[in-house]
């Protein structure tokens, strides 16, 4: 059976409000995230992604109560991530309605997490947020940053994605930071070389602009291209990219 290309709006809150820049910098208010979701519910949007992009680098957890408050108003998938450090941090955002969730700087701090999230609650709900940056010294290309992008670890992202999956990751979110919010489309390489390594779904994330590179994304391997600037500013409707995806012969919902 083939399986549907799903499109993803992420909402990326800081301090209870979506925020979205450029490269992480320059953060402007968009909006309050439950009604922003719930727009995009009624939009056509597969799934949500939700990160408390703060969390990691304040040293603090997600703000749950926004969480619950989402999972309320929709009845779509909903990915939560940022501040994710235990196995408790995971059930916590579970019973508030969240359907998957995303770890990334923990994972890399002790890798062991991830195999203690698979083997409490299944591959399903666990994503690894993998945020890659372009550096010379990685085999790859690509370097794993952490705390939203502006910590480097020295680590090969290709071979990170490879990692967990084989501890047990059933998703990668797959950040392109370098084109994080520039919409001069998705790091095609990038998703390239990932989707040669692994096996299970890949999320492709950063440098959306328009309905063309999402196309483009899925052709180098992505099973689902997520975006957040030209949703959130109305540059494109997510209609307009299951149009495209579907005129380019990609299965959509």
């Amino acid at each position: 059976m083939t399986v549907a290309i799903r499109v993803i709006a992420c909402l990326d809150v800081d301090d209870g409000r979506v925020v979205k820049g450029v490269n992480f910098e320059g953060m402007r208010d968009v909006g309050d995230p439950v009604d922003l979701a719930r727009r995009y519910d009624v939009e056509g949007v597969d799934e949500l992604t939700f990160l408390d992009i703060t969390a990691s680098s304040d040293r603090r957890e997600t703000v749950l109560d926004v969480v619950r408050r989402t999972a309320e108003q929709v009845f779509i998938p909903l990915t939560v991530g940022g501040g994710v450090r235990s196995v408790a941090d995971v059930d916590t955002l579970l019973r508030a309605g969240a359907d998957k969730v995303a770890v990334n700087t923990a994972a890399v701090e002790r890798p062991e997490l991830i195999a203690e999230i698979a083997n409490r609650f299944g591959s399903q709900v666990l994503v690894l947020s993998v945020d890659a940056r372009r550096e010379h010294g990685p085999p790859s290309g690509f370097e794993v940053t952490t705390h939203g992008g502006r910590a480097r670890t020295g680590i090969d992202a290709v071979g990170w994605a490879h990692r967990g999956v084989d501890h047990g990751v059933g998703e990668i979110l797959l950040n392109a930071m370098d084109a994080d919010g520039t919409q001069h489309g998705f790091d095609i390489e990038l998703i390239e070389a990932v989707r040669r390594e692994v096996t299970v779904p890949l999320v492709a994330s950063g440098g959306a602009g328009g309905p063309a590179h999402f196309t483009a994304a899925v052709t180098a391997g992505a099973d689902a291209v997520l975006a957040a600037s030209v949703f959130h500013f109305g540059h494109v409707s997510i209609s307009e990219v299951k149009s495209r995806l579907a005129a380019a012969g990609h299965p959509v919902r």
